[in-house]
């Protein structure tokens, strides 16, 4: 019984601490990310709070606007329309 509730323990942590993780603010995490990033961390490890102490823009998006699968303007300028069909029902 020792033991099950000691991997008990560990999951309810592991699981509170993603859940604080992941509601807290981002500014939050920016900071806790830099103190975390001052301690000797392998790479592995160091890797997420390296991408949480960035700043973000805030959208959501990671550079889904920079796609270079855009289609290409005309020599005139005029863009070209795609129509999609509608699925069948």
């Amino acid at each position: 019984m020792h033991w099950q509730s000691f991997i008990v323990a560990l999951l309810v942590t592991g699981c509170s601490v993603y859940a604080m993780w992941t509601l807290m603010p981002s500014a939050a995490r920016r900071v806790i990310s830099g103190w975390m990033l001052r301690l000797p961390l392998p790479s592995r490890f160091a890797a997420p709070f390296k991408r949480a102490a960035r700043a973000t823009s805030g959208c959501g998006c990671e550079g889904c606007d920079r796609s270079e699968l855009k289609p290409k303007a005309a020599p005139n300028g005029a863009q070209p329309l795609t129509f999609h069909p509608r699925p069948p029902r």
